[in-house]
C-alpha cells in the first residue's frame, strides 16, 4: 500500500511538472510569435515610410519645381507671392521626407542624427531641448540604429505634443552591447496608474504610431526594458534600456533598411 501511494504521488508530481513545462514552452512559443509579428509590423511601417518619402521627393517635389519654372516662364509676369508659397511647399516636402527617412542617420550615424533631431525643434517658440551623450556611441547595425532613432523620435514627439514642458532633456548612454536612452522633462506629467491600463504591445487591434503603445512595441522588438517615472504636475522621466549590436570598426556605410 505504501509503495502504491508513493508511486501515485510520484506520478502526480511528474504529471504536474510535465504540464508546467508544456505551459512554459507554449508561453515561450507565443512570446516568440508575438515578437515576430511586431517586428514584421514595424518592418512594414518602415517600408511604407521609405515609399512615401520617395514619392514626396521624386513626385511632389518635382511637380513643385516644374510649377516654379512655368511661373517664371518668359512673357509671364512674375508673382513673388506665388513663388514664396512654392518655396514654402518645397521646404515642407523636404522636411516631411527627412522625418520619414532621415538621411543623416544613414550617412553620419545615430549620434549625429539625434543631434539633428534635437536641433530641429524651434528655439524661439518651443521648449529648450538638450541632448547629452555619455560614452562613445559608434555605428550600430542598421536595424538597431533605425529602431533606436525611432524610439528617440517617439519620446521627443510625445513630449512636445503633451508635456507642455519648459525644458526637455534627452540623454544617451552607451556601453558595449547596451544603450540607455533617457527622456526627462519638467512638464505636466501623468498618472502612472492610467499607463498600466494600456494593452500590451501587439500587432493586432492597436493603431501603429499611437504614442506610448508604439514606443513599447519598438522597445519590445529590441528585447529591451522601458521604465516610466511620472507624477501629475511634476514632470516625466522615461528610460529605455536597449540591447544593441555595434558594427565592426572600418565597416563601410551600410545600406539602411530595417530588413538588414
Amino acid at each position: 500500500m505504501l509503495l502504491l501511494v508513493l508511486g501515485l504521488v510520484w506520478f502526480v508530481v511528474r504529471y504536474q511538472r510535465g504540464q508546467l513545462r508544456q505551459q512554459q514552452e507554449l508561453a515561450q512559443v507565443q512570446e516568440a510569435a508575438q515578437q515576430q509579428a511586431l517586428a514584421a509590423a514595424l518592418v512594414a511601417q518602415e517600408d511604407e515610410r521609405q515609399r512615401i518619402a520617395g514619392e514626396l521627393h521624386d513626385g511632389v517635389g518635382t511637380i513643385l519645381a516644374l510649377a516654379k519654372l512655368h511661373l517664371f516662364a518668359p512673357g509671364s509676369p512674375p508673382s513673388p507671392e506665388a513663388s514664396a508659397l512654392i518655396d514654402q511647399a518645397v521646404a515642407e516636402v523636404r522636411r516631411i521626407s527627412r522625418n520619414l527617412q532621415p538621411a543623416t542617420l544613414q550617412q553620419l550615424g545615430l549620434a549625429q542624427a539625434l543631434r539633428a533631431l534635437v536641433q530641429a525643434v524651434p528655439a524661439d517658440h518651443g521648449p529648450e531641448v538638450r541632448l547629452e551623450q555619455e560614452g562613445q556611441l559608434g555605428r550600430l547595425i542598421p536595424p538597431h540604429e533605425l529602431m533606436v532613432y525611432r524610439i528617440a523620435q517617439e519620446l521627443l514627439t510625445n513630449g512636445l505634443l503633451h508635456a507642455q514642458a519648459p525644458h526637455i532633456l534627452l540623454r544617451v548612454g552607451a556601453t558595449p552591447g547596451l544603450l540607455t536612452l533617457t527622456y526627462s522633462d519638467d512638464g505636466l506629467g501623468f498618472d502612472l496608474a492610467a499607463l498600466e491600463e494600456l494593452p500590451p504591445p501587439g500587432p493586432h487591434g492597436q493603431p501603429v504610431g499611437m504614442g506610448l503603445i508604439n514606443l513599447r512595441s519598438r522597445v519590445a522588438v529590441l528585447g529591451g526594458q522601458l521604465h516610466y517615472h511620472s507624477e501629475p504636475g511634476v514632470g516625466t522621466r522615461v528610460e529605455a534600456i536597449l540591447p544593441v549590436t555595434l558594427l565592426p570598426a572600418g565597416t563601410p556605410t551600410p545600406t539602411f533598411t530595417l530588413n538588414s
